[in-house]
């Protein structure tokens, strides 16, 4: 459905397209979204989600690559075919960009008013979507009337309102409280269960990736430097930026008083703590008990927590091990040869 290929933009500082100050927002970005998916993007702030995302419908017009949406590669087309082909691709923002002086109603009339249909034609079209949207009892009513939440309702009803088949979604969900998010969210997946529409989304935010997607990308310097599915994502992130972002939506840390005496450099009189990561059948194993029989270390627990990712469990724990450099060793060789991911975050002193 949605396919960019080799895609690139650079701003340059002045409008010639040259100078020694570009900025490199995209670098050769690959993305393949199937048709009727929910595809997340994530990163830092900075990191080109929004010009990716802007390149889809050519609100930016990429440096170079092609984007090609539903089969029509859109970077060839007219600006006439272009508006057209517009039609299908509808967008939501973060600050919703509703117009103040027009109601409900004529807020998701709008593009519909724009492409010429009659009124009764518009009417038909929008009062199902503001029942579908739970806006039934608002159509009277102005922004300024509205909480947050409802006025992403109404963005998202009028950009569906020329029946698209991909919708965009910028930050949708940024500027919302965490309750509020959740219903948007559900929202989002039921348009996409009941229109099959294909959702594009880009995010900061870990939990919206894990609410709703089925895939998920991470860009980072404006390069795309991972894809997968969302529940490998979780249990298994192949990057150092990955890694970050689980751990921070973890919160999975190690106490400051425990960060301020690990050092890199193991030695003679010194222990590892490590960061591990189970999932499926390795998290109801009682492996940490098994470890301390058969490689004869101790194990203190510092911290551990369960998640449940999308029919996925995923188990994670901070923990000491003790006992000498070859028993830890081994005890670390044991956890990986059954499918544990173990991140060593420092050494400590033994107090022994």
């Amino acid at each position: 459905m949605i396919e960019l290929s080799n895609v690139s933009k650079t701003y340059f500082s002045n409008n010639k397209g040259n100078g020694s100050n570009a900025i490199h927002a995209l670098k050769e970005a690959n993305l393949i979204v199937p048709k009727g998916t929910i595809h997340g993007v994530i990163g830092l702030s900075g990191a080109g989600k929004s010009t990716l995302i802007r390149c889809v419908n050519l609100l930016e017009r990429p440096t170079s690559g092609t984007v090609t949406v539903d089969g029509q590669e859109m970077t060839n087309l007219s600006n006439a075919a272009l508006n057209r082909a517009r039609h299908r691709i509808g967008m939501i923002f973060q600050h919703f960009n509703l117009l103040t002086t027009r109601s409900v109603f004529d807020n998701v009339a709008l593009p519909l008013e724009l492409m010429g249909q009659k009124r009764h034609t518009v009417r038909e079209r929008v009062i199902p979507l503001l029942e579908m949207v739970g806006l039934a009892d608002k159509a009277d009513q102005y922004p300024a009337q509205l909480s947050g939440g409802q006025k992403q309702r109404v963005a998202i009803a009028r950009a569906l309102a020329s029946k698209p088949q991909v919708l965009l979604c910028d930050e949708a969900t940024s500027a919302l409280d965490p309750q509020t998010t959740s219903s948007i969210l559900e929202l989002l997946r039921d348009i996409n269960h009941q229109l099959g529409i294909t959702i594009l989304l880009i995010t900061h935010e870990m939990e919206v990736v894990k609410s709703i997607c089925h895939r998920v990308s991470l860009i980072s310097d404006g390069e795309l430097v991972e894809d997968s599915e969302v529940g490998d994502f979780f249990t298994a992130p192949r990057t150092q930026l990955g890694r970050e972002f689980l751990n921070d939506f973890l919160q999975l840390t190690p106490p400051k008083e425990l960060i301020e005496r690990l050092v890199d450099t193991p030695g003679d009189n010194t222990h590892p703590v490590v960061r591990l990561t189970f999932s499926g059948d390795a998290v109801s194993t009682p492996l940490i008990s098994r470890l301390a029989r058969e490689c004869g270390v101790d194990v203190s627990i510092l911290q551990a927590k369960v998640e449940s990712i999308q029919e996925r469990t995923l188990g994670l724990m901070i923990a000491e091990l003790l006992g000498t450099p070859t028993q830890t060793q081994q005890a670390m060789t044991y956890l990986e040869s059954h499918q544990l991911q173990v991140e060593v975050l420092g050494h400590v002193q033994r107090n022994d």
